[in-house]
């Protein structure tokens, strides 16, 4: 265990992780700073005051390089002035996930992936859930690794959704069960516009894995694919299982319609994949990737079957708000990028009203092009990136609209919509230039459709 007690450390960025890295450094004996370039919202500087945590907000001072450990929130950029500083004065800096796994006592079960990551730990949560084991739900899913990790025992495993961010500044960290999903681009505004160096970050899960641990990997992902089998080179690589939809592999796969488990440990069926419970070919590389981190786990494969079956997703991923007049309306604005768009498109194959935009993270909308020219009768685009919506989109949907609100885009849509329609929610971009999360987003989007 990495002792802290009597370190001078210094914590950027004060939202939930940070807070929450800064006030379990400050139980174990540290001497904590915490420094925001933004205003610090009300409630973190009251927990940091009673705390007695010292702190300063809108702007980094001198006092935030006299620490010898920088501690990263993920919302915290790895090229920050900050960050950059540290790291020209050759001290140590960390992100809240590595520090918060100095003190866990559990195994450690990780997921990341461009899309579906948030899906997949509620899911396996589920199936735990189910099997009646003890589990412990954090990282990026919502609440901190730093906020939970003192509940950690031999006796509960910990699900982590894990984002490239986090995975930027780890060097201890290590999952002993790592599920990669995909690789996409994503976030390339936070990496130079470089997918090169996004896979880099996602491919920290795995390389900080050992021989004793496992990886479960996308077989079907052509990215994913390249780089596990660029890690099996090295000597200390962990066991990698794949899992796919489209061949048999030795790991999870489909025979027959049938969800199958091979490994050099199991030879079993589990459930036909039309019993899914949730839609969409996304989803079922969801459930083979779940039901193989559990059976690996050692769970049996009733709670898997039951988890599988009636797993209801989660909010703001293709949740059905509203069925009216015909028209079924479905928020999904947790799809920040254009690849969460894609899979979105893929799950109809009724005509579809799309509403999308916000901030733009170095996409490419004409990846969609395929999918849009099928379905999407009309793209109301709203926020920043609506401009560049509409020059990359032109001529591929038939109509394109601006709003300027969310109320504003759902009463757009409502005048377009006929009996068989879908409104998707579908955004394809971060949420921060109208609203504060995609939660906020999410619910906006519900408070405009209920009030029709």
């Amino acid at each position: 265990m990495t002792l802290v007690e009597n370190r001078h450390i210094v914590v950027a960025g004060a939202a939930r992780s940070g807070v929450a890295a800064a006030l379990l450094l400050k139980r174990k004996g540290a001497r904590v700073f915490v420094s925001d370039i933004g205003t610090i919202a009300e409630e973190y500087r009251s927990r940091l005051e009673q705390a007695g945590v010292p702190y300063e907000q809108q702007g980094h001072t001198d006092r935030a390089m006299e620490g010898d450990l920088l501690v990263l929130s993920p919302g915290v950029p790895g090229d920050a002035p900050i960050v950059r500083a540290w790291k020209r004065a050759e001290k140590q800096v960390a992100a809240e996930i590595e520090v918060a796994s100095w003190y866990c006592s559990s195994r450690i079960i990780a997921v990341t992936g461009s899309n579906g990551k948030t899906t997949v730990v509620n899911w396996l949560a589920d199936v735990w859930k189910r099997a009646g084991r003890g589990y412990l739900l954090a990282g990026n899913v919502g609440t901190a690794f730093s906020e939970v990790v003192e509940q950690t025992s031999e006796e509960v495993d910990v699900i982590l959704e894990v984002s490239s961010f986090q995975l930027d500044h780890i060097d201890r960290f290590r999952a002993r069960v790592a599920v990669l999903l995909n690789i996409t681009p994503d976030h390339l505004n936070r990496y130079h516009n470089q997918f090169e160096e996004y896979i880099a970050s996602k491919m920290q899960l795995p390389r900080h894995q050992t021989r004793d641990d496992i990886l479960i990997y996308g077989f079907d992902d052509p990215v994913v694919k390249e780089q596990v089998e660029k890690l099996a080179g090295h000597p200390d690589a962990p066991t990698a299982l794949p899992f796919s939809s489209e061949v048999e592999v030795p790991g999870v796969f489909l025979r027959n319609g049938i969800i199958c488990i091979q490994t050099d440990r199991y030879d079993e069926e589990v459930i036909p994949m039309k019993q899914l419970a949730l839609p969409g070919k996304h989803n079922l590389r969801n459930g083979l990737a779940v039901a193989l981190a559990a059976r690996i786990c050692e769970i049996d494969k009733g709670p898997i079957r039951e988890s599988l079956s009636g797993f209801e997703g989660v909010p703001h991923r293709l949740q059905k708000v509203r069925e009216m007049d015909g028209v079924t309306w479905y928020n999904d604005s947790k799809a920040t990028n254009v690849n969460a768009v894609w899979y979105a498109l893929t799950s109809f194959s009724r005509p579809v009203i799309l509403i999308m935009g916000g901030r733009d993270k170095g996409n490419d909308y004409s990846e969609l092009a395929p999918e849009i020219r099928k379905k999407v009768k009309l793209i109301v685009a709203i926020g920043e990136s609506r401009e560049t919506i509409r020059e990359q989109l032109r001529g591929v949907a038939p109509v394109i609209w601006f709003a300027d609100t969310m109320q504003d885009a759902v009463r757009k849509c409502f005048m377009k919509a006929e009996r068989g329609d879908v409104v998707l929610l579908s955004p394809a971009c971060a949420s921060f230039d109208m609203f504060e999360s995609y939660e906020d987003r999410g619910l906006r989007f519900i408070q405009s459709v209920m009030t029709l």
